[in-house]
């Protein structure tokens, strides 16, 4: 049974859905799995130009990790090999080549809460939570701690981690860990309008753009000033470059010559 859809509503724009709501669309290593090979094919898709990634469940984007797995009898080499595949998904977002929009319509919890942090964009529906409860039941956030970590500052998130309590999106907004907070009837509307959005630049240059943003974002800055120097040099010789200059200048749509 598909615990992940995936389909191309309209030019340009992949939908990515988690469809496990009778487990509240829990990290198992299944879903994973899927997650992974979807995003996989989205990637490769030249079709495609932005990935929007939601869920079926009206209340719950994904409730993280599935802890029936981590109490369950598995032998420890087993258990160990399984735990690649939340650094592979972090690491396949952000190097996936086209921006992807978190429609966080549902709470986002644990491991989610990662997820979510590792989409370029997170659009959020007002009254919804994130956090990191795990720590309740005795499990630590260690895999997403390097997201938030890199998110909001050091105290902040050690509170979210270590204390275990949810907060709502208008907290999350103000922290910097979401993009926008909608009203529930604008929550689609406004999730298609920015995919149409991204979907209208050059498909390119953003994938230019996340390749060096990934490669970049942990170096110290001279050296990541030396490395995006010789990016732009790059996206200086390319087609597009000239022609959104030139379609700027007419005053009118740009035709990118990669799609």
């Amino acid at each position: 049974m598909p615990l992940v859809r995936w389909e191309v509503r309209e030019p340009g724009i992949g939908y990515v859905t988690l469809d496990s709501p009778s487990t509240r669309n829990a990290l198992g290593d299944e879903l994973l799995d899927q997650l992974l090979d979807v995003l996989e094919c989205a990637r490769t898709d030249d079709s495609v130009r932005v990935v929007v990634l939601g869920s079926s469940h009206d209340r719950v984007f994904s409730a993280g990790g599935d802890l029936k797995a981590f109490a369950g009898e598995v032998s420890p080499v087993q258990r160990h090999t399984g735990l690649d595949r939340f650094p592979r998904l972090f690491a396949l977002l952000g190097e996936l080549g086209k921006p992807v929009v978190c429609a966080a319509g549902g709470d986002v919890l644990a491991g989610a809460f990662g997820l979510a942090l590792a989409c370029d964009l997170v659009v959020a529906r007002r009254g919804v939570r994130f956090g990191c409860p795990e720590i309740n039941v005795g499990v630590f956030p260690f895999m997403i701690s390097a997201l938030i970590d890199r998110t909001i500052g050091r105290l902040k998130a050690n509170e979210l981690m270590m204390l275990g309590e949810l907060i709502d999106a208008d907290e999350a907004l103000r922290l910097g860990l979401v993009n926008i907070v909608v009203d529930a009837e604008d929550f689609d509307a406004t999730v298609l309008a920015w995919a149409r959005r991204l979907a209208a630049k050059s498909p390119l240059l953003m994938r230019m753009g996340k390749d060096a943003l990934a490669a970049t974002r942990d170096l110290p800055r001279r050296d990541a000033l030396d490395t995006l120097r010789g990016r732009l040099a790059l996206a200086l010789t390319t087609e597009d470059i000239v022609e959104g200059v030139n379609a700027f200048r007419d005053k009118r749509a740009p035709n990118w010559s990669m799609r």
